[in-house]
């Protein structure tokens, strides 16, 4: 098995939020061209054409001697993965990416020919994926264990039948600070945004992500935070570029790895798997404050597929299968720290002693304050407020 090579990245009921451990490297954008790689190329595909050759579907038969899972960095249990190889044969190799556009760029550059077998893409990227032909349709009948995953987690408007995608894991963002430096109360993205202006300004970090840094003024505000409207982007720009930049120590992905632990920063935008990793591995967790702020914050969620060509499907189906099982799906949770979709799995992680699980399961009250992002033609403008934002912040 070949190690990941980089560090890692929610759900909420249908009723409750539109369709839509260790540590997740998630969603980062690496630049405005990395990021405009995939979408860009996807956008010049025409829909429902195919910029893959077609890639052979499982039928049940001997499974082959490898697999080739392309993922997020360290995202899924080495115990799972060695008990795959042990159990049923085919040998693991994994390879990681930073970002859905890189994912998505190498797919179509491959035009089929990747050599990958599973990929792990978000769900608000996988209706182009299949449009454009980068995605083989599971045969549902070699996966059994759909029947561990939890309905919610089943069903979404990206893939309402399940068709090419599952839920592998899904996580929300917030943010954590440092009490004894600010020893108000911040419970809201606008609170995070004062405190970055006063008691925390030169010691805040926010994701490295246009995302997530975007998205919290929108969700400060109240505001949809996928519009398209040119006078509210532009508002953000504004606000974000002349008055938070100049506060901004760092945009960093992965506080819970160093910052935390290190009480390098005193407010830190984070995913809540790392932030849980950070409290973990910190010397004084009493000194920090999770918070998941209102009004609104993000929802995402990434999920197992695969892609088109693979090489080896009867493997592919056999591990997405084996990582549904009740015991695996747990120790994956317990691994990367994020919900990662199976039935009743509050309890069991409770039973089995996990700290910090408020950091991984929501109340229904938090899960209705989670909207997912959406692609649109706002894609560009929202990677030159990040980039402008960065460099205004010198960071």
């Amino acid at each position: 098995m070949t190690e990941s090579r980089t560090p890692l990245r929610i759900l909420a009921p249908e009723s409750a939020v539109p369709r839509i451990a260790a540590e997740l490297s998630r969603r980062r954008f690496l630049s405005l061209a990395a990021l405009a790689g995939g979408t860009a190329l996807l956008a010049a595909c025409a829909p429902g054409g195919s910029t893959t050759s077609p890639s052979s579907q499982a039928s049940g038969g001997a499974l082959e001697d490898a697999l080739s899972v392309y993922t997020w960095g360290d995202y899924d249990s080495p115990d799972v993965v060695s008990a795959f190889t042990a159990d049923l044969g085919p040998k693991v190799t994994l390879d990681s990416y930073s970002s859905n556009e890189e994912l998505i760029a190498k797919l179509i550059a491959a035009k089929g020919t990747s050599g990958f077998d599973i990929v792990v893409p978000t769900g608000v990227f996988i209706p182009q994926m299949i449009e454009n032909g980068l995605l083989t349709k599971f045969n549902k009948d070699l996966l059994p264990n759909l029947s561990n995953m939890d309905p919610t987690a089943l069903g979404r408007a990206w893939d309402p039948e399940n068709e090419y995608s599952v839920c592998k894991a899904w996580g929300t963002t917030g943010f954590v600070y440092d009490k004894t430096i600010i020893t108000r109360e911040l419970s809201t993205w606008a609170d995070f945004f004062d405190a970055a202006q006063n008691e925390a300004s030169g010691k805040t970090s926010m994701s490295d992500d246009p995302a997530g840094i975007i998205g919290a003024y929108f969700w400060a505000n109240d505001l949809d935070w996928n519009t398209q409207d040119a006078d509210q982007l532009e508002a953000c720009r504004k606000f974000l570029v002349e008055e938070i930049a100049p506060h901004i120590a760092a945009f960093d992905s992965y506080p819970g790895t160093n910052a935390i632990p290190q009480g390098t920063q005193v407010l830190m935008q984070a995913w809540n798997g790392d932030a849980r990793l950070g409290l973990l591995e910190s010397s004084d967790p009493d000194r920090w404050q999770w918070v998941l702020p209102g009004p609104v914050t993000e929802l995402w969620m990434d999920n197992w597929a695969i892609a088109a060509g693979a090489p080896h499907p009867e493997a592919a189906h056999a591990f997405i299968n084996f990582s549904m099982t009740p015991e695996n799906l747990m120790l994956n949770l317990d691994y990367i720290g994020y919900n990662v979709g199976g039935k009743d799995m509050q309890t069991g992680a409770t039973d089995a002693g996990m700290e910090l699980t408020d950091l991984i399961f929501f109340s229904d009250a938090q899960l209705a304050a989670m909207k997912e992002q959406e692609l649109n033609d706002s894609q560009t403008v929202r990677v030159e407020i990040w980039n402008e934002m960065k460099a205004a912040a010198g960071a």
